[in-house]
């Protein structure tokens, strides 16, 4: 029988990273750091309370979990900006649910992350990309005459970047929600790796008072150290997270998902206090990769992009070959590796001599 599949998807293969059973993982940015007993008794503890009544459809508005999300951010934001979803992956696919749609159009800058242009296409959004600059900064003006030739619904900036780990410079924020307010726009600043920013580099959460259509994205999947709990949100105006209430699915976040999410609210000075360690190792392999000879991305996220190589792949299997599994991804000749724990990061050093020698 033949499935009465749309045009558009036939032939193409689900998306996902290689997963692989390899001593050292390093290539979807992880926190390589579990967390503690104290913080798994607690996870345990209130997903037993939960289980008392699973037989009830969870807070379909999630109420005590948007408050502590709000406190978390800061930035005067109140409960009424969060919103939440399972991953920053379904925040991005509603947004577009909402926002996008047929002969509406989304727009990101290359490189960007792989997933932008499949969002768009499950909610059959159109998908137009500009381009970074050499060193993967994004030239504001070129970003400006993007948004007012295509005119898009929806811009999609990652900041830090995922795959290079460049963040985006508030003027440079600030130039494209104004020019995308003009055609009644908004502006995803989607900050996954945010809490790894370095030193100076502002949150976008800082142009929130003052710009309406701007909406900006977090995950606690990598600083939070809590990927297999899949809790993604986002602050934006009330209008905006009322305009996604629209389209959510009916009690789209679990009891289970809430209780877990809130605990780690609650310990996240000790889930947190790993991000500190994280900045240092990757500043350091960044470091050693240029002492290398390598070009390397400057990189405000818990991973660094480097080469460049005639062929990469022959450099990503010569690793693999040697118990290390890092990312083929990016422009042409890239690869990219997150940061794990010092013993990881030494074992990955060790391999690409190899690799390189």
């Amino acid at each position: 029988m033949a499935l009465p599949l749309r045009e558009e998807l036939r032939g193409i293969a689900p998306y996902g990273a290689p997963q692989i059973d390899v001593p050292v993982a390093l290539n979807v940015n992880e926190n390589p750091y579990p967390p503690s007993e104290a913080v798994v008794a607690d996870v345990a503890a209130a997903a037993a309370e939960a289980a008392r009544t699973l037989n009830r459809y969870p807070d379909r508005e999630f109420v005590a979990l948007r408050a502590a999300l709000a406190d978390y951010l800061g930035h005067g934001v109140t409960p009424e900006q969060v919103w939440a979803a399972n991953g920053s992956n379904e925040v991005m696919l509603q947004i577009l649910q909402a926002f996008g749609g047929p002969g509406r159009t989304a727009v990101s800058f290359a490189p960007t992350y792989s997933m932008y242009p499949e969002y768009a296409r499950d909610a059959m959004t159109g998908w137009v990309v500009g381009h970074r600059a050499e060193d993967f900064t994004l030239d504001p003006a070129h970003a400006v005459a993007v948004v007012k030739e295509h005119q898009p619904s929806v811009v999609l900036l990652p900041s830090p970047n995922n795959p290079t780990g460049t963040a985006l410079a508030p003027d440079t924020v600030a130039a494209v929600c104004a020019a995308s307010a003009e055609v009644d726009g908004v502006v995803v600043i989607d900050e996954a790796y945010g809490e790894f920013r370095r030193s100076g580099t502002p949150s976008a959460l800082e142009l929130l008072p003052t710009t309406p259509n701007l909406v900006v994205s977090r995950t606690m999947s990598k600083a939070f150290a809590l990927a297999g709990a899949r809790l993604g949100y986002l602050a934006a105006s009330p209008q905006i997270c009322d305009a996604l209430r629209v389209v959510r699915l009916p009690y789209h976040l679990s009891a289970l998902t809430q209780a877990v999410a809130l605990v780690a609210l609650r310990h996240r000075e000790e889930l947190l206090g790993r991000v500190d360690d994280l900045r240092a190792e990757r500043d350091a392999t960044v470091a050693w990769l240029r002492a290398q000879g390598l070009t390397v991305a400057d990189s405000d996220a818990n991973f660094a992009l480097f080469g460049t190589f005639p062929d990469r792949h022959a450099v990503w299997q010569g690793l693999l070959d040697r118990g290390v599994l890092i990312r083929e991804t990016g422009p042409d000749g890239w690869l990219r590796v997150s940061i794990g724990t010092p013993a990881e990061m030494a074992a990955f050093k060790a391999a690409l001599l190899e690799v390189l020698g």
